[in-house]
């Protein structure tokens, strides 16, 4: 196990398209000490990001990067353990995958197989949706509109395989008559949050 001096460093990535949830479970779970880590930089594409908030109530270093072709020198220079999109919109280009190997984690508003060709079941054992593809209130709007009985979230690795790579986590959220987007991804936010900090717990042991 990790010594309190020899901390994961961890860079958060965040975007004005978020609201700043899962980097402050994250800052909760470091103070709170389920994660033995420490954020070496919030990164922010606007200036704007709600999530900033967050990020300066607890004296975090800021870096702001408006261009996803500055990302990887700017990743580079701060050299972190693990990278954490949080709500981050920029693509992400293959250079920085290929020099962050299994160390960028993405949580993605869907259920990702194990393989390309795989199946993930619900809990009730109907067929979860992967949502390749899909950004968050379009993939919430697919739950409901292919009436699926679970709405579910998957924290993995990014890869070159678009909207794939090893998977850390995942969590379920039983549909309910009458749910809309908003109904929905509110319940499924709070286990979002709460898997980011199990998956980050487990990595930086």
């Amino acid at each position: 196990m990790m010594s309190q001096i020899n901390k994961t460093k961890l860079a958060v990535l965040i975007s004005n398209a978020g609201t700043g949830t899962n980097l402050l479970a994250i800052i909760d779970g470091i103070n709170s000490g389920k994660i033995n880590a420490e954020i070496c930089a919030v990164i922010s594409d606007r200036e704007d990001a709600k999530g900033l908030e967050h990020a300066r109530k607890n004296n975090l270093k800021i870096e702001i990067c408006p261009k996803k072709e500055s990302l990887l020198s700017l990743l580079q220079r701060l050299n972190p353990d693990y990278i954490c999109l949080a709500g981050w919109k920029q693509i992400i280009l293959d250079e920085v995958i290929l020099a962050f190997p299994n160390k960028i984690l993405n949580l993605h508003p869907g259920l990702i197989p194990d393989t390309i060709e795989g199946k993930i079941e619900n809990p009730d054992g109907s067929e979860a949706l992967w949502n390749k593809g899909k950004l968050t209130d379009k993939a919430i709007l697919n739950f409901l509109e292919q009436k699926s009985t679970y709405a579910g979230s998957s924290i993995h690795f990014l890869t070159l395989y678009f909207d794939f790579g090893p998977v850390l986590g995942r969590v379920f959220e039983k549909i309910e008559v009458g749910d809309t987007v908003e109904s929905l991804y509110e319940r499924l936010k709070k286990k979002e949050n709460e898997l980011y900090v199990e998956v980050l717990e487990k990595l930086c042991k």
